[in-house]
Parts: structure tokens; C-alpha cells; sequence
């Protein structure tokens, strides 16, 4: 009751704030309202290379992971309710934008209104879906009607939501209740990484430059999903000291991608020498993924963007029947991946070893998720917002 309330609050201080600065003129500028960046930041950067002659604005939260390239012509602020100044100016900047590209739900949006020249862009932090989100969420059950309806009236301002293939097409759907004709399958801007040579390079040097004893070992990427229950304890279900015992010897090592709201203090690094690196949020996931050679994951999105190397994947389940029921999935879980699903690490260390056999299943997956995701995502976004 007290959250909500204070969302009600928070809601129409911003409702009012925009109402007064919705009376000045729209103009050509197209604000950013990211948490992610990404997408952001790929369609940014094509819009400096074909010159779109538009003030860009960028309100981002602290996990924001964008870089600003255009010299400072653009502006860039902290998009948080502490900040009160800063908030003054987001709104403003919103309420007068002809542009509006965001990557991830705002509550704000259910408390304002825009003009009718405007348009709102959804650029979706995940290029596939394996859990459900939105208005099939299992979770919303438990939220208020209030609540419920804030969420609906959220998505109901996406104007258009960027989709990498007609597979998320219908889901983005079904998720934000919104006709076809708001879908635009232009591809996932961020993909384009992919399909340019260079920055796989650079990604790859990058990595390098902090872990050179890596170049020639044959590297595992654990990336669980972030788990509530999982924040304080900081518990991986991993038993690294089998892996280590194991596979140590044959020149196989292990990063550690942990979400950054896990509080694990672990010195694993020391316990399980030249075997275990923790990799926080220094390095860039492309950077992770090019140097990469068998990701371990459960319910991520990571894998729709790991199929475009067709390098093998498993799945380390091992709470899947719980998982399942807290948070559904679009498919059948064990069926619909592109590798071998495991519930234990001895299950993991069989397949380990015969993980090339697995990549049978990976390029159809591509193909279902990344259709139109061909290297040219950015562009096609930005043409069709701007030209």
C-alpha cells in the first residue's frame, strides 16, 4: 500500500510538470530514456553517421551503458527522482521532444499524454524472450487493479516496438497488448556488433588487453539469471570445485558473469587460480561474448545474440520446475533451446565435453529469433523514424 501510494505521488508531480511544459513547442530533438543502452546507443551512433539533423538528449539511469561520440552537442542527464533538478529538465525535455526512444518500461508514461506529432519508440532490452513478461507476467496477479492498469496504459503509449523477427512480433503483441501495425521488424539495432569485423576485433583485443594468459584456453561464460532470493547470499549453483578438479588440466577456464545486484563477495579468483575470473560490468557483453567459446546459461536472453557465433551453448536449469511457475515461458523450456538442459554440474561436466554435438540446433534458433536482425538494424530504425 505505501509503494503504490508513493507511486501515485511520484506519478502526478510528473503528470503536472509535463502538462505545464507540454505548452512550449515541439522541436526537432529526440530524447533517450535508457536503463540499458544498447539499442540506444546503436541507433545513436547511426544517426551522427548519416547526419540527421536533430538535438539528441540522453536521460539515463546509473546502469545506462552509453557513450556520448558527438562532442558534446548532445545533452546528457541522470534520469533519477533524487536528482530534482535534473528530473525538471528530463521532463521538459520529454514533454518537448518530437522523438522518444526508450528501452525499457517507464511508469512515467502512464501518467502523461503526448502530443499527437510525437512518437514513443520501445527498442526492448532482450532480443528473444524465454520467460514472459509484460501483461502475460504471472506476477502482475499478485499486483493491485491500480497497478495493473498503470502497466497497460504504459504500453499502450509504444507508439512502435522494434522486433528482431515475426516470432517476437507476436509476442511483443501479446506482452503490450498492441496491434500489428505497431511492430516494426527492422532487426535489434545492438546485432549489428555482429556483423562488422572491426568491432569484433576491438571487442576481442579489449578482452585480451585484461586477460592476456586467455588467448589460447578454451573460455566458459556462466551467465545465470538474475534470481530475487539470490541477491544477499550471493550463492552460485555451480560446484566450481568440480569443474576445477575436472577440466583445470585441459586448459578450459571460467568467467563469471553474476547480475550486478548480486551481492557476492566471494574470493574465487584465489581458490580456483587460472580457472575462475570474475567479470563485472568493466567489460562491455560483446566484448565477453566474441572471446567466448561455451556459454552456460538458464532462462537469459544472451543466447539469441550468442547463436549469431554458432558456438555451442548448455543449460544449467537446475530450478527449473520453480522457475517455470514463478515466472512462465512462451515455449516449452527444454525443447525450445538450442543445446542440452542440465539440472546438475556432473550433468554439465558430460556435456561439457562433447559440446560441439549440440550445434545442430543453433542456426535454426537464429533464423526463428534474429530474422531480420541482418546488420543493418540501425539503419532501418533510423530510416524509418527520420527519413
Amino acid at each position: 500500500m505505501a509503494k503504490e501510494f508513493a507511486i501515485g505521488i511520484y506519478l502526478l508531480c510528473f503528470k503536472i510538470l509535463f502538462s505545464i511544459f507540454k505548452l512550449f513547442p515541439l522541436q526537432d530533438k529526440t530524447t533517450f530514456v535508457t536503463s540499458f543502452g544498447d539499442n540506444c546507443q546503436y541507433i545513436a551512433d547511426e544517426m551522427d553517421k548519416q547526419d540527421i539533423p536533430v538535438q539528441k538528449v540522453f536521460l539515463m539511469k546509473p546502469s545506462s551503458l552509453i557513450h556520448v561520440k558527438d562532442g558534446g552537442k548532445s545533452i546528457v542527464l541522470p534520469f533519477e527522482s533524487k536528482n530534482i533538478m535534473a528530473l525538471f529538465q528530463s521532463i521538459y525535455h520529454i514533454a518537448t521532444s518530437k522523438w522518444i526512444i526508450i528501452d525499457n518500461y517507464f511508469g512515467f508514461l502512464s501518467a502523461i499524454s503526448f502530443k499527437k506529432q510525437v512518437k514513443c519508440v520501445q527498442v526492448w532490452h532482450a532480443a528473444g524472450a524465454v520467460k514472459q513478461f509484460g501483461a502475460k507476467d504471472p506476477s502482475i496477479q499478485n499486483r493491485s487493479a491500480a497497478a495493473r492498469k498503470r502497466f497497460l496504459k504504459v504500453y499502450d503509449t509504444f507508439d512502435y516496438v522494434t522486433a528482431g523477427s515475426d516470432r517476437m512480433a507476436e509476442i511483443y503483441q501479446e506482452s503490450f497488448q498492441l496491434p500489428a501495425s505497431r511492430i516494426l521488424r527492422t532487426g535489434i539495432p545492438r546485432t549489428d556488433f555482429f556483423f562488422d569485423e572491426d568491432s569484433k576485433k576491438t571487442a576481442r583485443r579489449a578482452f585480451l588487453a585484461k586477460f592476456p594468459e586467455l588467448e589460447h584456453k578454451k573460455i566458459m561464460l556462466y551467465a545465470p539469471t538474475f534470481r530475487n532470493d539470490g541477491l544477499d547470499d550471493g550463492k552460485i549453483a555451480l560446484d566450481l570445485e568440480l569443474l576445477y578438479k575436472e577440466l583445470h588440466d585441459e586448459n578450459y577456464a571460467i568467467l563469471l558473469k553474476l547480475h550486478p545486484a548480486v551481492k557476492a563477495d566471494h574470493d574465487l579468483q584465489i581458490k580456483f587460480p587460472g580457472f575462475v575470473y570474475s567479470v563485472t560490468s568493466e567489460f562491455h557483453v560483446n566484448q565477453l561474448l566474441i572471446s567466448t567459446d561455451l556459454l552456460i546459461t538458464d532462462y537469459s536472453s544472451i543466447p539469441f545474440e550468442f547463436s549469431f557465433l554458432n558456438r555451442p551453448m548448455i543449460f544449467f536449469a537446475y530450478d527449473l520446475a520453480e522457475y517455470e511457475q514463478e515466472r512462465g515461458f512462451w515455449e516449452d523450456y527444454t525443447t525450445s533451446m538450442p543445446g542440452p538442459v542440465v539440472s546438475t554440474t556432473k550433468e554439465l561436466l558430460r556435456e561439457i565435453r562433447f559440446s560441439d554435438r549440440s550445434l545442430v540446433k543453433i542456426a535454426p534458433f537464429n533464423q526463428k529469433w534474429n530474422q531480420y536482425s541482418a546488420g543493418a538494424s540501425s539503419r532501418n530504425v533510423v530510416d524509418y523514424l527520420f527519413k
